[in-house]
């Protein structure tokens, strides 16, 4: 995996907003088929991160690849273009609109002037298969689903624009554990699916459960990377807290 060209690489990325420096030339490599956790702190970057590879935020300095290729991201909709597909904690769903319509919510399909809602739950349900997903009825309005069932109708919206990235922002947070499983189940699938999956948590169970590589920052500078299913987790603790140290 080592020898491919990266799906994504950032090198020596920096932020600054004012006199504050949120990211002080961070490294990242994401790859295909691979699940790439970044953990930290508080305030340690990672959402700053997540916000330039998506094209919210623009890089005060450094270099984007995508498949080798220099880059440029100056919006969402360019990310989105270029198949960067963020999801963040605050999901944009609409609690009054059914399954499908969230999927599809800014991506409508139209058969003329009209919206084709049939092809849009076919094809909804086709995406949430493809996550395995519990959710029965594509028909039903999302205020009633459960927490974890509307994290895959956020993930499930992802596919819609044929990412080769997902970013995806703390998805387990304040989920009760059985929804959490689900949620890691689905980032399993699109690992599977041949996407790069780049998993920001808290939450370093969750993250040694389903990450392939755990890539550590610490007051917005790399500080560790780690294989996950080979590195204790008191390993990565010492990384996140500074204990230990990238020289």
């Amino acid at each position: 995996m080592l020898n491919e060209t990266p799906l994504l690489e950032l090198r020596k990325i920096t932020k600054r907003f004012g006199g504050v420096e949120a990211l002080v030339d961070v490294h990242l490599r994401v790859n295909r088929h691979e699940v790439v956790a970044l953990v930290g702190d508080n305030a340690a970057g990672k959402s700053t991160l997540a916000r330039i590879i998506s094209g919210v935020l623009s890089p005060s300095s450094g270099l984007i690849r995508l498949d080798g290729q220099a880059v440029v991201i100056p919006n969402t909709q360019a990310a989105l273009s270029m198949g960067i597909a963020p999801v963040f904690q605050e999901l944009a769903l609409c609690d009054n609109l059914d399954v499908a319509s969230n999927i599809f919510l800014g991506q409508e399909q139209r058969q003329g002037f009209f919206l084709d809602e049939a092809s849009m739950v076919v094809q909804a349900r086709e995406y949430l298969d493809q996550l395995n997903s519990r959710i029965p009825d594509v028909t039903v309005p999302l205020y009633e689903l459960s927490a974890g069932q509307r994290q895959c109708v956020a993930i499930a919206r992802t596919l819609v624009s044929r990412p080769r990235l997902v970013i995806l922002d703390e998805p387990t947070a304040s989920l009760s554990v059985s929804q959490t499983a689900e949620v890691l189940t689905h980032i399993e699938r699109l690992r599977d699916l041949g996407l790069g999956v780049i998993f920001i948590s808290h939450n370093l169970t969750d993250v040694t459960a389903v990450a392939d590589r755990v890539e550590v920052l610490r007051h917005g500078r790399n500080n560790g990377s780690f294989t996950a299913q080979k590195t204790a987790i008191e390993d990565i603790i010492a990384a996140i807290t500074g204990a230990t140290r990238v020289k």
